[in-house]
């Protein structure tokens, strides 16, 4: 029950209330409402002193401030719940001001009301907030990209994820996963887009959306907002990259090689690198302990290959003359093909592009990875080869489930002998021999 009156020496509203009836009562025990309470005002509170003992101000509807020895100022309010008294803090003043504290205050006696016990519905809401901040989207990537490092990931392709969300984070990064709304993640690919990357935007949307898959794995997110976005992205026209594909190119490509003078090292990496047809970074990591001169066989680890699958590669008798001729240079230690900085890392992924661009190839013309391209062309124009075998030799893992199941052999010994007719091939283009080619139109070879 309130009863509204005026003060006759001031303009302020003041209630005398009785507070028996809804439960606000101060830490003696004794109802506020005993007596008139006048609302404080910013000047009462400032000019509020300390006392030796603590002592309270009385605002309205059971709002109190207490003001301790040390000069603290509080806002609490005393309430009743199931038969126990109990004390909510809102804050110190004046980082909460009155309208705050008041509001806070309404907030109580409402939950009051409907039978909530307002201390516990606080540690409820503090701990949502906690939980909250805990679970931005990107402590939960970092969490993601931890789970895939320890999972065997490519160290190059961990730090291509890491860039993308590094592009992320500023916009969204420190916003609950939860309540992350597709538009916002669309504000994100469009600023990527915007830069002309639309190769990179497509590649981001798709790395997120494996973030909030991760989210919704582990009980943080409902939903995977970011595959919402599929059609919404300017799709990058393919570039393929650049290739020899042609027997005459290849053949002077393979003369120019021949007639490197850059340094040694590099001058057989450049050699080597049509003849094994790896992805470059699996020729520049390689190592000497999977290295089997007896067997003629190099091993590659799974986690050396883009596929995380262990890759064999038979070793021709010119490939296995080529690493006679590099292991005096390099035997002694890791890699095939270290640094030049320092040998226990190995050579620049610029390393082998740099020496074809000093051959007078741009990048349009020929890159360290066209000589896959090159191999594969060229092997499959042959037609003497299971394609299934030319796939195996280039570590390719078919994306169809059904073709996979029944393709489960390695086709080795066709790949054996695939892999010396390869090299043989290749010095006969360097040498410029006349490579015959069917003429079905006239049922005899004729010069290519």
């Amino acid at each position: 029950m309130k009863i509204a009156e005026w003060n006759p020496g001031s303009s302020t509203r003041i209630h005398r209330q009785h507070h028996q009836d809804d439960g606000v009562f101060d830490g003696a025990g004794e109802p506020f409402g005993a007596g008139t309470i006048m609302a404080l005002n910013h000047i009462q509170i400032t000019n509020a002193k300390p006392r030796d003992k603590a002592y309270k101000l009385a605002d309205s509807d059971g709002l109190y401030l207490f003001v301790q020895p040390n000069g603290a100022k509080l806002w609490r309010m005393n309430y009743r719940h199931l038969g126990r008294q109990k004390t909510l803090y809102f804050g110190a003043w004046p980082e909460v001001g009155i309208a705050a504290a008041r509001q806070q205050l309404n907030k109580a006696r409402e939950q009051i009301a409907a039978g909530l016990d307002p201390s516990a519905e606080k540690k409820i809401e503090t701990l949502a907030r906690k939980v909250a901040a805990d679970n931005t989207f990107k402590t939960i990537a970092e969490e993601w990209v931890a789970k895939n490092e320890r999972e065997g990931r490519a160290p190059i392709t961990l730090d291509k994820i890491r860039w993308l969300l590094g592009m992320a984070y500023p916009m969204i990064g420190a916003l609950p996963i939860s309540k992350i709304t597709p538009q916002e993640v669309l504000a994100v690919l469009r600023k990527v887009e915007a830069t002309g990357r639309y190769e990179s935007a497509r590649r981001m949307r798709s790395v997120l959306s494996r973030v909030f898959r991760y989210a919704i794995a582990t009980a943080r997110a409902d939903r995977d907002v970011a595959a919402d976005l599929r059609g919404a992205l300017i799709t990058p026209k393919v570039q393929h990259l650049a290739a020899i594909t042609t027997p005459k190119e290849a053949g002077g490509l393979l003369r120019a090689i021949d007639g490197y003078t850059g340094h040694e090292i590099t001058a057989i990496a450049l050699r080597l690198s049509p003849h094994l047809f790896v992805r470059p970074g699996e020729l520049r990591k390689a190592e000497w302990e999977e290295i089997d001169m007896r067997t003629a066989i190099w091993s590659l680890p799974a986690e050396k290959m883009k596929m995380r699958r262990p890759h064999r590669v038979s070793l021709s008798r010119q490939a296995l003359a080529l690493l006679e001729e590099l292991h005096p240079l390099t035997g002694d230690g890791r890699y095939l093909f270290p640094s030049f900085r320092s040998p226990r890392q190995c050579m620049s992924e610029n390393t082998i592009n740099a020496a074809l661009r000093r051959l007078g190839y741009s990048q349009e013309e020929m890159t360290a990875h066209g000589f896959r391209a090159m191999a594969a062309t060229l092997l499959n124009e042959m037609g003497i080869w299971n394609p299934d075998a030319i796939e195996k030799q280039l570590a390719h893992l078919d994306t169809s489930m059904v073709r996979r199941a029944y393709t489960r052999g390695e086709y080795w010994d066709e790949r054996v002998r695939m892999m010396q007719h390869w090299s043989d091939y290749l010095d006969e283009l360097r040498d410029g021999a006349k490579i015959l080619r069917p003429d079905f139109g006239k049922g005899r070879g004729t010069p290519g």
